[in-house]
């Protein structure tokens, strides 16, 4: 049908997409225990909160988290640095190789 359909996603689509997937949980614990969970059992629903709370930080480090092969934490737009800073990922490289 469409081409561009089965094209994989790109990193900071994998990234975003498993943040907004963790959030939406989180949404849908906090909104479950507190609408339909606490009619029959509190201490569920206060449980699904404590869990609930524990997403967002978490959602917060697998959004971050680069994949093999990303760069766009180092990438400043400035020649100089960038150059500079290729110097020294070479100079790791070679220190591992012969480690």
């Amino acid at each position: 049908m469409y081409a561009h359909a089965h094209r994989p996603p790109t990193p900071p689509q994998r990234r975003h997409r498993r943040y907004f997937v963790l959030m939406g949980v989180c949404l849908v614990l906090f909104v479950l225990a507190w609408s339909v969970v606490r009619l029959w059992s509190v201490p569920a629903a206060v449980a699904m909160c404590l869990v609930a709370m524990v997403i967002p930080p978490v959602a917060a480090v697998v959004g971050n988290r680069r994949e093999p092969g990303e760069r766009w934490w180092d990438e400043s737009g400035d020649p100089e640095s960038d150059r500079w800073w290729r110097e020294l990922d070479d100079r790791d490289d070679d220190d591992r190789r012969r480690s």
